[in-house]
Protein backbone atom coordinates (compact mmCIF):
# COMPACT_ATOMS: atom_id res chain seq x y z
CA UNK A 1 0.00 0.00 0.00
CA UNK A 2 1.54 3.39 -1.22
CA UNK A 3 1.29 6.50 1.31
CA UNK A 4 -1.39 8.05 -0.99
CA UNK A 5 -3.60 4.81 -0.84
CA UNK A 6 -2.79 5.17 3.09
CA UNK A 7 -3.89 8.81 3.24
CA UNK A 8 -7.06 8.63 1.62
CA UNK A 9 -4.91 10.74 -1.93
CA UNK A 10 -6.33 8.45 -4.07
CA UNK A 11 -9.62 6.41 -4.67
CA UNK A 12 -10.16 2.49 -5.29
CA UNK A 13 -11.79 2.56 -8.83
CA UNK A 14 -15.44 0.69 -9.31
CA UNK A 15 -17.29 0.04 -12.05
CA UNK A 16 -20.65 0.91 -12.84
CA UNK A 17 -23.70 -1.16 -11.82
CA UNK A 18 -27.55 -1.46 -12.47
CA UNK A 19 -29.50 0.43 -10.16
CA UNK A 20 -31.97 -1.52 -7.79
CA UNK A 21 -35.53 -0.68 -8.42
CA UNK A 22 -37.15 0.79 -4.99
CA UNK A 23 -40.54 1.88 -4.24
CA UNK A 24 -39.25 5.35 -3.98
CA UNK A 25 -42.68 6.51 -6.04
CA UNK A 26 -45.33 8.04 -4.12
CA UNK A 27 -47.82 5.78 -2.87
CA UNK A 28 -51.45 5.48 -4.54
CA UNK A 29 -54.40 3.13 -2.67
CA UNK A 30 -55.53 0.30 -4.70
CA UNK A 31 -59.57 1.22 -4.46
CA UNK A 32 -60.14 3.07 -2.28
CA UNK A 33 -60.94 6.62 -3.48
CA UNK A 34 -62.31 8.79 -0.31
CA UNK A 35 -64.09 12.39 -0.71
CA UNK A 36 -61.36 15.01 0.42
CA UNK A 37 -61.59 18.54 2.55
CA UNK A 38 -59.09 20.79 2.27
CA UNK A 39 -59.02 23.50 4.69
CA UNK A 40 -57.25 26.84 4.32
CA UNK A 41 -56.73 28.35 1.10
CA UNK A 42 -53.52 30.24 1.75
CA UNK A 43 -50.49 30.26 -0.51
CA UNK A 44 -49.11 26.39 0.17
CA UNK A 45 -52.83 25.21 -0.32
CA UNK A 46 -52.25 25.70 -4.33
CA UNK A 47 -49.28 22.76 -4.38
CA UNK A 48 -51.60 20.64 -1.98
CA UNK A 49 -54.31 20.62 -4.41
CA UNK A 50 -52.20 20.57 -8.09
CA UNK A 51 -50.79 17.59 -6.49
CA UNK A 52 -54.01 15.94 -5.55
CA UNK A 53 -55.75 16.50 -9.40
CA UNK A 54 -52.72 15.06 -10.56
CA UNK A 55 -53.45 11.97 -8.53
CA UNK A 56 -56.98 12.09 -9.49
CA UNK A 57 -57.81 12.69 -5.54
CA UNK A 58 -61.48 13.60 -4.27
CA UNK A 59 -61.19 17.06 -3.48
CA UNK A 60 -65.59 17.78 -2.28
CA UNK A 61 -64.70 20.90 -0.20
CA UNK A 62 -62.30 23.76 -0.08
CA UNK A 63 -62.80 25.47 2.68
CA UNK A 64 -61.31 29.21 3.84
CA UNK A 65 -62.34 32.07 6.59
CA UNK A 66 -62.12 34.40 3.28
CA UNK A 67 -64.62 32.65 1.17
CA UNK A 68 -63.01 34.39 -1.76
CA UNK A 69 -60.11 32.27 -1.21
CA UNK A 70 -61.61 29.18 -0.96
CA UNK A 71 -64.07 30.24 -4.15
CA UNK A 72 -60.72 31.05 -6.25
CA UNK A 73 -58.66 27.97 -5.23
CA UNK A 74 -61.70 25.79 -6.25
CA UNK A 75 -62.32 27.17 -9.80
CA UNK A 76 -58.75 26.99 -10.48
CA UNK A 77 -58.46 23.06 -9.43
CA UNK A 78 -61.77 21.67 -8.75
CA UNK A 79 -64.35 23.13 -10.44
CA UNK A 80 -67.23 20.85 -8.79
CA UNK A 81 -66.10 20.92 -5.46
CA UNK A 82 -67.98 23.14 -2.51
CA UNK A 83 -66.33 26.27 -1.03
CA UNK A 84 -67.25 27.60 2.08
CA UNK A 85 -66.13 29.36 4.71
CA UNK A 86 -67.96 27.44 7.56
CA UNK A 87 -65.61 24.56 9.15
CA UNK A 88 -69.21 22.81 9.90
CA UNK A 89 -69.77 22.43 6.44
CA UNK A 90 -66.53 20.03 6.83
CA UNK A 91 -67.22 18.55 10.25
CA UNK A 92 -70.97 18.10 9.78
CA UNK A 93 -70.62 16.40 6.32
CA UNK A 94 -70.77 12.68 6.43
CA UNK A 95 -69.30 11.97 2.78
CA UNK A 96 -65.96 13.76 4.07
CA UNK A 97 -63.79 10.59 4.96
CA UNK A 98 -60.37 12.95 4.90
CA UNK A 99 -59.43 16.67 6.44
CA UNK A 100 -55.81 18.56 4.84
CA UNK A 101 -55.59 21.04 7.26
CA UNK A 102 -52.94 23.39 6.04
CA UNK A 103 -53.27 26.62 8.34
CA UNK A 104 -50.03 27.70 10.84
CA UNK A 105 -49.63 25.60 14.33
CA UNK A 106 -50.74 27.96 16.58
CA UNK A 107 -54.98 27.81 14.69
CA UNK A 108 -54.28 24.16 13.55
CA UNK A 109 -54.57 22.73 16.86
CA UNK A 110 -58.45 23.18 17.30
CA UNK A 111 -58.90 22.35 13.83
CA UNK A 112 -57.53 18.94 14.19
CA UNK A 113 -58.97 18.20 17.20
CA UNK A 114 -62.22 18.99 16.20
CA UNK A 115 -62.02 17.06 13.07
CA UNK A 116 -60.52 13.91 14.87
CA UNK A 117 -63.71 14.48 17.54
CA UNK A 118 -65.77 14.36 14.34
CA UNK A 119 -64.44 10.77 13.30
CA UNK A 120 -62.16 12.18 10.54
CA UNK A 121 -58.95 11.38 9.10
CA UNK A 122 -56.39 14.44 9.20
CA UNK A 123 -53.44 15.32 6.99
CA UNK A 124 -51.60 18.20 9.25
CA UNK A 125 -49.47 20.44 7.69
CA UNK A 126 -45.75 20.26 8.98
CA UNK A 127 -44.26 21.66 11.64
CA UNK A 128 -46.95 19.67 13.10
CA UNK A 129 -47.58 21.24 16.67
CA UNK A 130 -45.55 23.81 19.29
CA UNK A 131 -45.79 21.35 21.86
CA UNK A 132 -44.88 17.42 22.11
CA UNK A 133 -47.79 16.99 24.84
CA UNK A 134 -50.35 18.71 22.54
CA UNK A 135 -49.15 16.32 19.73
CA UNK A 136 -49.68 13.29 21.82
CA UNK A 137 -52.80 14.27 23.31
CA UNK A 138 -54.11 14.59 19.47
CA UNK A 139 -52.17 11.17 18.74
CA UNK A 140 -54.88 9.41 21.31
CA UNK A 141 -57.39 11.09 20.14
CA UNK A 142 -57.37 9.87 16.83
CA UNK A 143 -57.01 6.32 18.06
CA UNK A 144 -59.34 6.73 20.37
CA UNK A 145 -61.85 7.69 17.33
CA UNK A 146 -60.72 5.10 15.09
CA UNK A 147 -58.74 7.23 13.04
CA UNK A 148 -55.63 7.84 11.25
CA UNK A 149 -53.43 11.08 11.90
CA UNK A 150 -50.70 12.01 9.42
CA UNK A 151 -48.53 14.72 8.87
CA UNK A 152 -47.30 16.74 5.66
CA UNK A 153 -43.88 15.82 5.88
CA UNK A 154 -44.03 16.04 2.24
CA UNK A 155 -40.22 15.99 1.92
CA UNK A 156 -40.29 11.94 2.48
CA UNK A 157 -41.32 11.75 -0.75
CA UNK A 158 -39.04 13.85 -2.26
CA UNK A 159 -37.60 11.86 -5.14
CA UNK A 160 -33.70 11.80 -3.73
CA UNK A 161 -34.51 11.35 -0.58
CA UNK A 162 -37.08 8.94 -1.08
CA UNK A 163 -34.93 6.74 -2.69
CA UNK A 164 -32.12 7.08 -0.02
CA UNK A 165 -34.40 6.29 2.37
CA UNK A 166 -35.74 3.05 0.07
CA UNK A 167 -32.42 2.13 0.42
CA UNK A 168 -31.38 2.68 3.87
CA UNK A 169 -34.87 0.46 5.06
CA UNK A 170 -33.86 -2.27 3.06
CA UNK A 171 -30.21 -2.92 4.14
CA UNK A 172 -28.90 -2.40 1.27
CA UNK A 173 -25.87 -0.18 2.38
CA UNK A 174 -26.06 -2.24 5.66
CA UNK A 175 -26.25 -0.88 9.18
CA UNK A 176 -26.17 2.94 9.30
CA UNK A 177 -22.92 4.92 10.37
CA UNK A 178 -23.85 8.25 9.54
CA UNK A 179 -25.55 10.91 7.50
CA UNK A 180 -24.04 14.48 6.55
CA UNK A 181 -26.52 17.28 4.57
CA UNK A 182 -25.48 20.80 3.27
CA UNK A 183 -28.07 22.61 1.98
CA UNK A 184 -26.31 26.21 0.67
CA UNK A 185 -29.25 28.49 -0.53
CA UNK A 186 -30.80 31.69 -0.95
CA UNK A 187 -33.86 32.21 1.61
CA UNK A 188 -34.11 35.75 1.88
CA UNK A 189 -37.80 35.82 0.23
CA UNK A 190 -39.18 35.77 3.89
CA UNK A 191 -38.68 39.43 4.10
CA UNK A 192 -42.14 41.11 4.35
CA UNK A 193 -43.53 38.13 5.04
CA UNK A 194 -45.24 36.16 8.00
CA UNK A 195 -42.42 33.81 8.32
CA UNK A 196 -39.88 36.59 8.97
CA UNK A 197 -41.60 36.73 12.48
CA UNK A 198 -40.29 33.42 13.31
CA UNK A 199 -36.87 33.54 14.58
CA UNK A 200 -35.73 29.87 14.26
CA UNK A 201 -36.79 29.49 11.03
CA UNK A 202 -34.17 27.77 9.52
CA UNK A 203 -34.44 25.27 12.46
CA UNK A 204 -37.96 25.25 13.12
CA UNK A 205 -39.84 25.34 9.46
CA UNK A 206 -37.33 24.55 6.90
CA UNK A 207 -34.85 22.23 8.57
CA UNK A 208 -37.85 20.00 9.76
CA UNK A 209 -37.79 18.18 6.35
CA UNK A 210 -34.13 17.34 7.14
CA UNK A 211 -34.45 16.18 11.03
CA UNK A 212 -37.56 14.04 10.14
CA UNK A 213 -35.61 12.68 6.91
CA UNK A 214 -32.05 11.69 9.87
CA UNK A 215 -35.39 10.06 11.76
CA UNK A 216 -36.96 8.46 8.88
CA UNK A 217 -33.22 6.77 8.90
CA UNK A 218 -31.88 6.43 12.08
CA UNK A 219 -34.74 6.01 14.35
CA UNK A 220 -34.44 5.93 17.89
CA UNK A 221 -30.45 5.63 17.63
CA UNK A 222 -30.34 10.03 17.48
CA UNK A 223 -29.33 10.82 21.31
CA UNK A 224 -28.61 14.49 21.44
CA UNK A 225 -27.90 16.91 18.73
CA UNK A 226 -25.61 20.07 19.54
CA UNK A 227 -26.03 23.18 17.34
CA UNK A 228 -25.41 26.96 16.61
CA UNK A 229 -27.23 29.70 14.31
CA UNK A 230 -25.79 32.76 13.17
CA UNK A 231 -26.68 36.22 10.84
CA UNK A 232 -24.78 35.98 7.70
CA UNK A 233 -23.37 39.50 7.61
CA UNK A 234 -25.27 41.24 4.24
CA UNK A 235 -28.60 39.48 5.20
CA UNK A 236 -31.97 41.36 5.04
CA UNK A 237 -34.15 39.01 6.93
CA UNK A 238 -34.53 38.98 10.74
CA UNK A 239 -34.07 35.60 11.19
CA UNK A 240 -30.81 33.89 11.67
CA UNK A 241 -30.14 32.84 8.20
CA UNK A 242 -27.10 30.22 9.37
CA UNK A 243 -27.27 27.16 11.30
CA UNK A 244 -26.00 23.85 11.92
CA UNK A 245 -26.00 21.05 13.90
CA UNK A 246 -24.39 17.82 15.28
CA UNK A 247 -26.30 14.66 16.41
CA UNK A 248 -25.19 11.97 18.52
CA UNK A 249 -26.56 9.18 17.07
CA UNK A 250 -25.80 5.54 19.09
CA UNK A 251 -22.92 3.64 17.69
CA UNK A 252 -23.50 6.57 14.50
CA UNK A 253 -22.86 10.42 14.05
CA UNK A 254 -24.93 13.20 11.90
CA UNK A 255 -24.67 16.51 10.88
CA UNK A 256 -26.99 19.29 9.25
CA UNK A 257 -25.79 22.74 7.85
CA UNK A 258 -28.49 25.35 6.11
CA UNK A 259 -26.57 28.26 4.83
CA UNK A 260 -29.86 30.23 3.99
CA UNK A 261 -27.89 33.16 2.80
CA UNK A 262 -25.95 31.74 -0.27
CA UNK A 263 -26.68 34.61 -3.23
CA UNK A 264 -24.16 32.48 -5.50
CA UNK A 265 -23.93 28.81 -6.17
CA UNK A 266 -26.62 27.17 -4.70
CA UNK A 267 -25.96 23.50 -3.78
CA UNK A 268 -27.71 20.60 -1.85
CA UNK A 269 -25.49 17.80 -0.88
CA UNK A 270 -26.39 14.49 1.43
CA UNK A 271 -23.94 11.82 2.46
CA UNK A 272 -24.98 8.32 3.91
CA UNK A 273 -22.25 6.10 4.98
CA UNK A 274 -23.56 2.24 5.80
CA UNK A 275 -21.44 -0.95 6.53
CA UNK A 276 -22.27 -2.49 2.91
CA UNK A 277 -22.14 0.86 0.99
CA UNK A 278 -23.00 4.67 0.58
CA UNK A 279 -25.47 7.08 -0.96
CA UNK A 280 -24.85 10.68 -2.23
CA UNK A 281 -27.32 13.18 -3.47
CA UNK A 282 -25.90 16.52 -4.91
CA UNK A 283 -27.57 19.11 -7.04
CA UNK A 284 -27.84 22.63 -7.29
CA UNK A 285 -31.26 22.63 -5.50
CA UNK A 286 -34.02 21.08 -4.51
CA UNK A 287 -35.31 19.68 -7.52
CA UNK A 288 -32.40 19.01 -9.28
CA UNK A 289 -30.53 16.28 -7.49
CA UNK A 290 -28.23 12.96 -8.78
CA UNK A 291 -28.35 10.14 -6.43
CA UNK A 292 -25.32 7.55 -6.56
CA UNK A 293 -25.01 4.26 -5.01
CA UNK A 294 -21.75 2.92 -3.75
CA UNK A 295 -21.19 -1.24 -2.39
CA UNK A 296 -19.11 -3.70 -3.01
CA UNK A 297 -20.52 -4.50 -6.36
CA UNK A 298 -19.72 -1.43 -7.78
CA UNK A 299 -21.90 2.61 -8.07
CA UNK A 300 -25.10 2.71 -9.97
CA UNK A 301 -27.03 6.22 -10.41
CA UNK A 302 -30.73 5.37 -10.56
CA UNK A 303 -32.52 7.15 -13.07
CA UNK A 304 -35.44 9.12 -10.68
CA UNK A 305 -38.29 10.87 -12.04
CA UNK A 306 -40.67 13.18 -10.23
CA UNK A 307 -39.92 16.51 -8.50
CA UNK A 308 -40.48 17.41 -4.88
CA UNK A 309 -43.14 20.03 -5.78
CA UNK A 310 -45.61 18.21 -6.50
CA UNK A 311 -44.44 14.13 -5.85
CA UNK A 312 -44.34 15.33 -2.34
CA UNK A 313 -47.80 16.24 -1.19
CA UNK A 314 -48.89 13.51 -3.51
CA UNK A 315 -47.03 11.55 -1.36
CA UNK A 316 -48.01 12.12 1.93
CA UNK A 317 -51.52 12.17 1.40
CA UNK A 318 -51.44 9.28 -0.81
CA UNK A 319 -49.71 7.30 2.21
CA UNK A 320 -52.39 8.17 4.42
CA UNK A 321 -55.23 6.84 2.01
CA UNK A 322 -53.55 3.60 1.55
CA UNK A 323 -52.59 3.23 5.14
CA UNK A 324 -56.77 3.95 5.80
CA UNK A 325 -57.36 0.97 2.59
CA UNK A 326 -54.71 -1.19 4.23
CA UNK A 327 -55.77 -0.88 8.23
CA UNK A 328 -52.02 0.26 9.23
CA UNK A 329 -50.22 2.96 10.43
CA UNK A 330 -49.32 5.73 7.63
CA UNK A 331 -44.76 5.85 7.32
CA UNK A 332 -45.63 10.11 8.11
CA UNK A 333 -47.70 9.36 11.60
CA UNK A 334 -48.35 11.92 13.50
CA UNK A 335 -46.62 9.57 15.90
CA UNK A 336 -43.78 9.22 14.62
CA UNK A 337 -43.08 12.94 13.75
CA UNK A 338 -42.88 13.49 16.89
CA UNK A 339 -39.79 12.08 17.46
CA UNK A 340 -38.59 14.69 14.45
CA UNK A 341 -39.90 17.76 16.23
CA UNK A 342 -37.95 16.69 19.35
CA UNK A 343 -35.19 16.78 17.23
CA UNK A 344 -35.84 20.21 15.78
CA UNK A 345 -36.81 21.48 19.46
CA UNK A 346 -33.66 20.36 20.94
CA UNK A 347 -31.19 21.72 18.44
CA UNK A 348 -33.24 24.91 19.01
CA UNK A 349 -32.92 24.81 22.74
CA UNK A 350 -28.87 23.70 22.05
CA UNK A 351 -28.35 26.74 19.76
CA UNK A 352 -29.77 29.14 22.55
CA UNK A 353 -28.30 27.75 25.04
CA UNK A 354 -24.41 26.73 24.10
CA UNK A 355 -25.11 23.33 25.14
CA UNK A 356 -25.58 19.55 23.86
CA UNK A 357 -29.18 18.75 24.68
CA UNK A 358 -30.96 15.09 24.79
CA UNK A 359 -33.41 14.72 22.37
CA UNK A 360 -36.97 14.66 24.03
CA UNK A 361 -35.49 16.29 26.64
CA UNK A 362 -37.14 19.73 25.29
CA UNK A 363 -40.75 19.07 25.37
CA UNK A 364 -42.06 22.42 22.99
CA UNK A 365 -40.91 25.09 20.86
CA UNK A 366 -38.72 26.99 22.71
CA UNK A 367 -40.04 30.62 23.34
Amino acid sequence: MTDTDTYALTAAKAEQVAAPELAYRPPRPSDYRPRIALVGAGGISASHLDAYRTAGFDVAIICSRTLAHAVARRDEFFPEAIASDSYDDVLTDPAIEVVDITPHPAERVALVESALAAGKNVLSQKPFVLDLDTGERLVRLAGENGVRLAVNQNGRWAPHLSYMREAVRTGIIGDLISCHIGIHWDHSWIKGTAFEAIDDLVFYDFAIHWFDFLVSIAGERARSVFAMNARAPDQQAAPPLLAECLVRLDDGQASLVFDAATRFGPQDTTYIAGTEGSLMSTGPDLGQQRVTLTTEAGWAAPELVGQWFNDGFRGAMGELLCAIEEDREPLNAASGNLRSLALAFSAIESARTGRETDIGSVRRLPD
